[in-house]
């Protein structure tokens, strides 16, 4: 599907120059002289170079439909990470680094979502939302006001986030995967 630059979105997946691209970031520009623009900050889907782009409303890009596929996360062997198709339960290898951060909030048996282009595996998505466990967690101060202020934390699955003061080691908690956020406390 054809679109105008100017109509290029973060998350788009774009086919540009032979090659499948991810929109990471995009400014709309309007310089005093001459016709509107956009910055398309992309980032290649297949060997990870990043690109900046200039698109004028003038200028049709590609938009490329992603086909998606649940999968299971099974285990990590070296740095690839292996996933079990769960309707014919074929399993494949990919590079942990194509999860970028994200790959710390993998838990065994977690269902998660990849994005193929032409049979071949793109990007992995996480679900939004995962519960962990609070290992560490700094003292609360005296005298902090407890809506305003938020102390560091470690999970047990090595990431650091801010939590409110009432989070102590060893609790439950729901956090942003891409964010690194905490949401709430865990039921």
């Amino acid at each position: 599907m054809k679109i105008s630059g100017v109509d290029i979105r973060p998350g788009n997946i774009l086919e540009y120059e032979k090659g499948i691209w991810k929109v990471a970031k995009t400014q709309h520009t309007q310089p005093g002289k001459g016709g509107a623009f956009m910055q398309v900050e992309m980032k290649n889907l297949i060997d990870g170079r990043k690109t900046n782009v200039r698109f004028r409303s003038a200028d049709t890009v590609e938009k490329v439909r992603l086909d998606t596929k649940d999968f299971q996360f099974l285990y990590v062997e070296g740095d690839q990470l292996v996933f079990m198709d769960i309707e014919t339960y074929d399993q494949i290898q990919l590079p942990s680094d194509l999860l970028g951060d994200a790959v710390a909030f993998l838990q065994d048996g977690m269902q998660v979502l990849l994005e193929l282009w032409e049979e071949r595996p793109i990007s992995v998505q996480l679900p939004e939302q995962v519960e962990a466990t609070i290992v560490e967690a700094d003292a609360v101060v005296k005298g902090q006001t407890a809506s305003s202020s938020y102390k560091p934390a470690v999970l047990d699955n090595g990431v650091r986030v801010m939590v409110p003061p009432h989070i102590e080691s060893g609790t439950r908690i729901v956090v942003d995967v891409y964010e690194k956020a905490y949401i709430r406390k865990a039921d």
